[in-house]
């Protein structure tokens, strides 16, 4: 086994003891920090996707896999090329007003990460204007994902997304939503983008937004 793969089935074991260590060694022995990041870590939080979407793993072992890749990660940034870690383009993510759920936004903010987007994350009870706001602050944003985990919180969603289309990125960005309550056909009537039911498919829609 390569030291890549090792570093691969390490973040897919959730071997957060382990990752710094394996990581320092591929450096040390020459391995492209480009190919560690994309070959091994990135490839193993696929996976990890495609597994939960599967249901052979579920939410502690991605966490846990998604842990162990940002300890790996931080070893790993300074031997990256500038950009590396954001080459697919910045992610604005956030759960909307009315709502104070995180644990699966902070899941798919994980996997986008993960997937080689840079993740700007602006919390729970996120108000229409403020996904504006930090549109404004990032205009070469590609992807706003926006989630809501109770039926109540549905209306502020599509808000949102009116919200978005009305500040004049409605051609600009992609709109990715999420939930439990959330449907396609929601989605559909609201005028979002993309629709996705987990983390493990969020983070390949948005791959698939971006190509």
């Amino acid at each position: 086994m390569s030291k890549v793969q090792e570093i691969a089935t390490a973040i897919e074991n959730g071997k957060v003891k382990l990752i710094e260590e394996l990581v320092q060694d591929a450096i040390d022995s020459g391995e492209n920090p480009n190919s560690i990041l994309d070959d091994g870590m990135v490839a193993a939080m696929g996976n990890i996707g495609a597994k939960f979407q599967a249901n052979e793993v579920f939410v502690p072992e991605m966490l846990v896999a998604a842990k162990t890749m940002k300890k790996g990660v931080e070893i790993l940034r300074p031997h990256l090329k500038s950009g590396s870690l954001g080459k697919l383009g910045k992610f604005i993510i956030g759960t909307v007003a009315g709502d104070l759920h995180d644990i699966g936004k902070n899941l798919v903010a994980l996997m986008v990460e993960s997937s080689g987007f840079e993740v700007i994350d602006l919390g729970v009870d996120v108000p229409p204007e403020k996904f504006v706001e930090a549109l404004n602050e990032h205009p070469d944003c590609k992807i706003v994902g926006a989630s809501a985990l109770l039926t109540t919180t549905m209306e502020s969603l599509k808000n949102t997304v009116e919200a978005i289309h009305a500040g004049g990125y409605k051609d600009k960005v992609k709109i990715m939503i999420g939930g439990a309550p959330v449907t396609q056909d929601f989605a559909d009537q609201i005028g979002a983008d993309a629709y996705t039911p987990d983390a493990g498919s969020a983070a390949s829609k948005a791959i698939e937004l971006v190509s």
